[in-house]
Parts: C-alpha cells; sequence; structure tokens
C-alpha cells in the first residue's frame, strides 16, 4: 500500500512544473552559478577546491528542498484544498498516506542530490573518496527524514497555501547563509556560528562537507551531526502528531 501511494505522489510531483523547478532545477543553477562565480580557488576551513566544497553544500540545500520545502508547500495546498479531507476519508490508513508522501520526499531528495553528485564529478573534476560513501548516504537519509518531520510540523503553523512559500523561505534561507551551504561560514561572528550550531541545517552540511573532504578518514559519518539530526526529528514528529490536521486549519476548530 505504501508503495502504491508512493507511485501516486511521485507522479504527482513530476507533473508540478513548480515542484520540477524548485526542487530539482534551482539547485543545479545555484551550483552552476556559484562554481562559476567563484572559480576553484580553496576555500572553507580545510581549504578544499571551491567545486568541492559547493557539490556537498549545494546537495544540502537540494535535500532539504525536496524534503522540507516540497512537502510544506504541497501539503499545505492539500490541505486547504480539501484533498488531505478526501484522502483521510478513504478507507487508506492515514500512516499510509503519510508515509507515502514522506517516502516521496525522500526519494525525490536524493535523486537530486545524486544528479549534483554526477554534476560535480564530470562537469567539475569533484572527487567522492570511495570509503565515505556511506557518510553521504546515512547523512542524506537520517537529514531528508528530519526535513521530513520538521516539514509536517511547520505545516500546522501555515493557515493557507499562500503563506506556505513565503514561510519558508523565511525559515530557510538564512539557515542556509549562515550554515555554509553558500558560503564558508569561518568568518561569521562567533555568536552567528552559535545560532547555526543549533539548527539541523548546519549538520547536514557539515556531515556531507566532511565526507567530501580527501583528508576524511573511514566512513564518514559524523555521529554528532546525525545525533543533532535526529533530535531535531524526534521534535519535529512529536508537534506533527500533536498539531497535524487534515482539514484547513480555518474549519479546523
Amino acid at each position: 500500500m505504501i508503495v502504491h501511494q508512493f507511485r501516486y505522489d511521485f507522479l504527482a510531483f513530476l507533473r508540478n512544473p513548480q515542484s520540477r523547478f524548485f526542487t530539482v532545477a534551482l539547485p543545479i543553477i545555484f551550483l552552476v552559478i556559484f562554481v562559476g562565480v567563484f572559480g576553484n580557488h580553496r576555500v572553507g576551513p580545510n581549504l578544499v577546491k571551491a567545486s568541492t566544497y559547493y557539490v556537498p553544500g549545494i546537495s544540502a540545500l537540494a535535500v532539504i528542498a525536496g524534503s522540507f520545502v516540497n512537502l510544506v508547500i504541497s501539503v499545505t495546498a492539500q490541505r486547504q484544498s480539501g484533498v488531505l479531507k478526501r484522502r483521510r476519508a478513504t478507507p487508506v490508513p492515514a500512516w499510509v498516506l503519510i508515509a507515502g508522501r514522506t517516502l516521496t520526499a525522500i526519494v525525490v531528495a536524493l535523486a537530486v542530490m545524486t544528479i549534483l553528485l554526477l554534476i560535480g564529478r564530470f562537469a567539475y573534476g569533484v572527487k567522492l573518496p570511495t570509503h565515505t560513501i556511506p557518510g553521504v548516504v546515512v547523512t542524506a537519509t537520517v537529514g531528508a527524514i528530519s526535513f521530513c518531520c520538521l516539514g509536517y510540523a511547520l505545516t500546522t503553523a501555515i493557515k493557507n497555501e499562500d503563506a506556505a512559500q513565503p514561510t519558508v523561505q523565511a525559515v530557510i534561507l538564512p539557515l542556509y547563509f549562515i550554515s555554509g551551504v553558500f558560503i564558508p561560514n569561518v568568518n561569521l561572528p562567533t555568536w552567528l556560528r552559535d545560532v547555526a550550531q543549533v539548527f539541523p541545517v548546519q549538520h547536514l552540511a557539515d556531515g556531507l562537507h566532511h565526507a567530501f573532504d580527501p583528508a576524511t578518514h573511514g566512513a564518514g559519518i559524523v555521529w554528532s551531526d546525525i545525533g543533532v539530526l535526529v533530535l531535531w526529528a524526534a521534535a519535529g514528529l512529536a508537534v506533527a502528531l500533536w498539531r497535524f490536521t487534515w482539514t484547513p486549519i480555518a474549519s479546523a476548530a
């Protein structure tokens, strides 16, 4: 049943031009622009090539776009249009509907990240050490699950479809800039770096950067980053279980 629901949700994603652009095309555009603008000089605290820094950084953005951003916008729109209410009225269990939508978000996030890795490899010569592939897979998967939980939690605070995208951008864009996704945050004030450490974007990006670092040994898994992502997933899941509604918020009471 979950696979059937996943197939339906995945086809709905593929047929939505706006979702395809913001989830698939935009991260690729960011990667091309940032590498093109900043060239391939050494950046970041470990002084790696710019392309080696931006591929995992923009990959973190892709994971967030595929899981958090896309899920918040689509779920809010479906809730306000009554689609979620009609789905809930079917014999399909609620957990199957949620699991299918979550699986879609995770698969899309990992697929877009894979595309970015291939572009980085063949267009910019970025090499991912073979022994750190488990680190990339584990970090991206845990990150996608965490941001799916946070996405469901955030939908409970958004009242209508028009507010979904501005709310998502207001929440996530500042974190991109202070978390090392677009630019290394080593030159930021200490207090701002401390703020970034609290939120999951920093830990997703750091985990992927660590796996791509040529000096990394072992599987490339940073367990402290994984732990923070798991804590945020648990918090998001708790809020979602407490406040999630299948009906438009205006009439939920």
